[in-house]
């Protein structure tokens, strides 16, 4: 296909509000060695890009300044070095930075094929969900087949897909959610027992469900509102794994004992910030031992709305308002 010199994209002149961003145009970036580019079709909206938005989470200085970390399209470039894809070919991906685009530089090591019958929309909303889920839940925090979790913003997009997977893989799991609406569709994508926040004290369930022992691992994004009862509800050896601060980063006066007496582990990643090497290691083990799970039906993203490119505001407003269930995608080819 013949390629145009300039493409729409979100700009961000400041930061701010939703109303902050505008559309503006520039040009095509051109794919450096071991890089594609894509034309994009349809890209996720995720909690990073309104935080980057907001001005708390910078782009890295070599990323591209324009929001959107995932992206769903055809293969129209290809940088030097590049083997493993082909021109007209139909990837999703992690980007670095330059999703919220018509079209967006993509490491080859980050990309992935659309699973067999998937649309653009469906893949788009695939790579940062799984690429986090994947780092934090199974090769940071470890989760095997027989081992008990609490997941922490059930039908979040991270929820949703966490569920999902540590249930495909043999799991308990155990989830938060806000609403009777929403503990149900955790109930639906495999959960156990989810258990309404502003009803329930967590805590006390959760050692209620499992006898007293607690749970192996804690996936959290609340941060410091949550710290010492996520201490509390982990068994001996149990690992706690924060991928978030929705409810503060600076935890105060916490008793530190439940972690020498129970030997846990605290852990906790950002994905933006690893290397191309560790991003492609994670590729290459969500193509072995999830892809085959998502082209099987065993899992599938959850995706609450699909928004037009021009309502890029509205997405970030619904972001915001946690009302959602599922993944957020805007459509932009």
């Amino acid at each position: 296909m013949t390629l145009t010199a300039t493409m729409r994209f979100v700009d961000l002149p400041a930061f701010g509000a939703p109303e902050v961003m505008a559309f503006s145009t520039g040009p095509v970036p051109q794919p450096g060695p071991g890089e594609i580019l894509l034309k994009v079709e349809a890209a996720g909206v995720n909690r990073p890009d309104v935080a980057q938005r907001q001005g708390t989470y910078p782009a890295p200085k070599d990323a591209s300044p324009i929001l959107g970390l995932e992206v769903a399209g055809e293969v129209v470039a290809l940088g030097a070095d590049v083997t493993e894809y082909a021109l007209g070919d139909r990837v999703c991906g992690l980007a670095n930075g330059g999703g919220y685009a018509e079209y967006c530089v993509l490491p080859a090591g980050q990309a992935l094929p659309f699973p067999k019958g998937y649309d653009a929309v469906r893949a788009a909303a695939l790579p940062e969900t799984f690429f986090t889920v994947w780092a934090n839940l199974f090769q940071m925090a470890g989760l095997t087949e027989g081992e008990t979790v609490l997941i922490h913003g059930g039908t979040s997009g991270i929820g949703t897909t966490a569920i999902q997977l540590a249930k495909a893989f043999g799991a308990t799991v155990y989830t938060t959610a806000g609403s009777v609406e929403k503990c149900q569709a955790c109930i639906g994508l495999g959960a156990s027992r989810a258990i309404n926040y502003k009803t329930e004290d967590f805590a006390e369930v959760v050692k209620a469900e499992t006898g007293k022992r607690g749970v192996d691992i804690v996936l959290d994004m609340i941060g410091a509102a949550y710290f010492d009862k996520n201490l509390s509800v982990l068994a001996k050896d149990g690992c706690l794994s924060i991928i978030a601060f929705l409810g503060g980063a600076v935890a105060d006066k916490v008793d530190l004992r439940p972690i020498m007496v129970k030997r846990l582990t605290v852990t906790g990643s950002t994905m933006r910030p690893r290397t191309a090497e560790e991003k492609r290691g994670i590729r290459d083990e969500l193509l072995a031992q999830v892809w085959p799970l998502l082209e099987a039906g065993t899992v599938a993203p959850v995706i609450h709305t699909v928004v037009g490119f021009e309502d890029v505001v509205e997405a970030h407003r619904l972001m915001e308002s946690s009302r959602h269930i599922g993944k957020i995608v805007m459509q932009i080819g």
